[in-house]
């Protein structure tokens, strides 16, 4: 028996909900060997059994998973606005003006994926008005009434708006640490800080800095 296989060309092909159960199953199979997990990439973003990835050849199985994993490669940009469900949906336009229930919100979700979908419901939310080259987006009355559609969310836009914050921490913490640098090279600064922390408490004041903006370019790779 013949069954058709339709392989994702892109990021916009696979859906934030594949993703999500792709990672946990990966996470609660760490110490298996890799094979298995490249049937279960197959399986969850080709849209097959697994009992039909079992019985396919060996190379077209690797060439197949090869190809998944690339598309994960690829740099991704923030898409602003985007027609989904029938609706037009806009990231919010203005993130200084962000209420406090969305900040909120946002920070308790987007650093994990399994919760990804409702932190998308913050970002993005449907246009109720253009404004010549802008717009206005529905105000924020909680993630429960997007969450579960976002789940269907192509995930190329779901990457770029997760690099996005991600770039987004990068520059302020890398602002932050150049700021503190200049500040710290004051004498008095120095002497306070030196008095707290030890003799040498500037140099690894600093270290610790540089370390944690380290830490963070690995999380966003």
């Amino acid at each position: 028996m013949k069954v058709e296989i339709t392989i994702p060309s892109n990021l916009n092909e696979i859906k934030l909900w594949q993703y999500q159960k792709y990672l946990k199953i990966a996470k609660e199979n760490e110490e298996s060997d890799g094979e298995f997990l490249k049937q279960k990439m197959i399986e969850i973003f080709c849209g097959v059994s697994l009992k039909f990835v079992a019985s396919m050849k060996f190379r077209d199985v690797e060439d197949i998973s090869a190809h998944i994993s690339r598309l994960f490669n690829d740099k991704y940009k923030l898409i602003n606005r985007f027609k989904f469900k029938g609706l037009d949906f806009g990231f919010i336009p203005n993130l200084d003006d962000i209420t406090n229930g969305e900040y909120v919100d946002l920070d308790t979700y987007i650093p994990d994926w399994d919760e990804m979908h409702k932190a998308m419901a913050v970002l993005f939310r449907p246009v109720i008005q253009n404004l010549k080259d802008k717009y206005i987006i529905e105000d924020y009355k909680g993630s429960a009434k997007y969450s579960d559609a976002m789940l269907d969310l192509p995930l190329d836009i779901v990457f770029g708006a997760v690099v996005f914050f991600w770039d987004l921490g990068n520059e302020l913490l890398s602002s932050t640490m150049d700021f503190l640098e200049e500040e710290l090279e004051n004498p008095t600064i120095q002497s306070k800080l030196n008095s707290v922390i030890g003799g040498d408490g500037t140099r690894a004041f600093m270290h610790s800095l540089k370390e944690m903006l380290g830490d963070l370019k690995i999380s966003a790779n």
